[in-house]
């Protein structure tokens, strides 16, 4: 089994997933790789602060500091890596648990130096207890989880998925964390990317690197009701099309758009000959599916162009707020 020691950085936000912050913790402390810890992230709300610290205060190995940083999950996950004292740091989304073998698949890969990063797959956990008939497989990364068209078992990847996701320490020394300015950032408007930048950024400085995804580590992320409906669905594919605007200003569209090429040109076409196929079969939601193909891909785009736009007219750019150990225990 491997000795590498991995530190756990879990950002939170809100009250509202209590329960889904305490079983996330607690699948952490269950794994069969032990976290050497695990960090709780608060993105400035004093309240929940507090509340977490006196959960956790008896609790050996588990700290609950607050963000450092600018508001926003990049500057959080900032926080985390500074704070932590790991070999590699895994993060895991608050509304997800993770399997008992989580970590000891994210380890294993690490005794390869040249591996600087290794992710999982995320599987998602409907709120209504199944899969809406319309929602299509290829689209699940709308709701956090992997999606039909990702390559299986452990393979090389361009970037790994933000919500279920490891780095070697060094990764940080080389690229310096996430960006500001890409990915959520606490308004309402579920933005992405800032994993797919900092790999892109972390490739291009070290050639040699080595990011992984391994479909063995498993977690079960929680998908609301409200992410159940179409108008979030397509509020959500329309945040995608600005985010994958920003990842190309900030790292170039040749890269920031070489997944994305070969998803929209071979995947998604066959999930809508697939959706049109059980239609004819008589199988549940079969032309919906088909449709939301569509419409995900329409209003990706138009988010794009919008984003295109907006970003060159605004002179927008991205930065990483550095954030050191000693602004994490002043802070805390």
């Amino acid at each position: 089994m491997s000795t590498i020691g991995v530190s756990v950085v879990i950002c939170v936000y809100t009250e509202d997933r209590w329960a889904d912050i305490l079983a996330a913790v607690a699948s952490v402390r269950a794994q069969t790789h032990p976290a050497l810890e695990t960090l709780l992230v608060v993105d400035h709300h004093p309240v929940l602060l507090e509340r977490l610290r006196s959960e956790y205060k008896e609790t050996e190995g588990v700290r609950v500091l607050p963000n450092a940083g600018p508001r926003g999950l990049s500057a959080g996950r900032n926080t985390g890596i500074a704070a932590s004292r790991g070999e590699v740091v895994a993060f895991l989304d608050d509304d997800a648990v993770a399997e008992r073998d989580w970590l000891r698949r994210f380890a294993d890969p690490y005794s390869d130096p040249r591996v600087l990063a290794v992710g999982g797959r995320a599987v998602p956990v409907w709120s209504s207890g199944r899969r809406p008939a319309w929602f299509p497989e290829e689209f699940d990364w709308v709701v956090g989880c992997s999606y039909r068209g990702l390559p299986p078992g452990r393979v090389r990847v361009r970037n790994i998925l933000g919500g279920n996701a490891s780095f070697r320490r060094t990764a940080f020394d080389v690229v310096g964390g996430f960006a500001t300015g890409i990915g959520r950032d606490g308004s309402k408007r579920p933005m992405g990317g800032e994993e797919t930048d900092l790999c892109i950024r972390l490739s291009r400085a070290r050639p040699d690197a080595i990011l992984l995804m391994d479909d063995r580590a498993v977690i079960h992320h929680k998908v609301p009701e409200a992410r159940e409906h179409f108008g979030y669905f397509r509020t959500r594919t329309y945040a995608e099309g600005l985010s994958k605007a920003l990842v190309a200003r900030s790292v170039g569209a040749g890269k920031g758009l070489e997944s994305e090429r070969r998803y929209t040109t071979r995947v998604l076409p066959a999930g809508v000959a697939r959706g049109l196929r059980d239609q004819l079969l008589a199988r549940p939601g079969g032309a919906r599916r088909a449709a939301a193909i569509v419409a995900g891909v329409l209003t990706a785009a138009g988010g794009y162009l919008v984003g295109s736009a907006r970003a060159r007219r605004t002179g927008t750019t991205f930065a990483v707020v550095p954030i050191r150990v000693d602004q994490v225990e002043r802070a805390a």
